[in-house]
């Protein structure tokens, strides 16, 4: 393991949205709650906000850039590219593509969506005319392969921005585990920028374990919606519990300008806010 005090500074990505695995934990819903909420994770430490919706993306993303300095990155990558146009239009700084295909399953419902190579591609495209950067989620060994077949095929910006997840259930689960996260992150090529995401209540083992490897965190409502001790928690509290560990760990926690430069974001983007 490499010392966390030699290392680049922490990017805390915030997922202050609705949990698939609790669906009675309450997180901001308005574009006023989300962009109050998302200035109190910036204060905590974050620097990268992943949104979500299910239609309507404008409001919520003005909703961000008008309160706070974050990056700003779309989810909801089980909507096929054809249906994500407005992110683009939008110009948000990261849309997150999953390098697979989707197979979920939470409380209220099934999640199966096919995420073929030429729509992997379509979105490299993309991407490029748009100035809008992927952010390539790596679900198991199968997503390392696509990814370095698009590192082949496509054109891709440096570094790769990417997101390992580990605990979420389905047919694309994998093990919440140290041992899982080592042997995945061995297979990742090394132009890339890996962010970790747990589902579960083992996150910890692997958050410290990322922070320890210069690797990046990601934490909220979505990914967990519980503190350490299990008290409900908003993202903003989450964070600074992240936050806390990275600073005991003795890693400095990135600011929102530090996370571009990291993150390879041109200072042209800063124009966007």
């Amino acid at each position: 393991m490499s010392d966390p005090g030699s290392a680049v500074p922490l990017v805390i990505t915030a997922t202050p949205n609705n949990s698939w695995l609790h669906p009675d934990a309450s997180y901001p819903q308005t574009p006023e709650e989300v962009g109050a909420e998302s200035a109190r994770c910036e204060e905590a430490g974050a620097s990268v906000l992943h949104l979500h919706s299910m239609a309507e993306w404008k409001d919520l993303v003005e909703a961000v850039r008008s309160s706070t300095s974050l990056l700003v990155q779309c989810g909801m990558s089980s909507f096929v590219i054809g249906e994500r146009q407005e992110i683009f239009d939008l110009r948000a700084d990261m849309i997150s593509v999953i390098a697979n295909h989707h197979d979920e399953a939470f409380p209220q419902g099934d999640c199966n969506v096919l995420h073929p190579k030429e729509e992997l591609l379509a979105y490299c495209e993309q991407c490029v005319r748009s100035g809008v950067r992927p952010e390539w989620e790596i679900w198991h060994a199968g997503s390392v392969w696509n990814l370095n077949y698009l590192r082949e095929h496509a054109e891709l910006a440096r570094p790769i921005v990417c997101t390992l997840f580990f605990g979420w259930p389905g047919g694309t689960w994998s093990p919440p585990t140290v041992e899982e996260y080592l042997a995945r992150r061995r297979l990742m090529p090394e132009d890339c920028v890996v962010t970790v995401s747990v589902m579960g209540p083992e996150r910890y083992g692997l958050l410290a374990a990322a922070i320890a490897n210069g690797d990046h965190v990601r934490v909220g409502t979505e990914d967990y919606p519980f503190t350490r001790d299990g008290t409900p928690a908003q993202a903003s509290e989450l964070v600074a519990e992240a936050a806390a560990l990275a600073r005991a760990m003795g890693r400095e926690v990135a600011t929102p300008g530090q996370a571009r430069q990291l993150l390879g974001f041109s200072a042209a983007s800063e124009g966007r806010r």
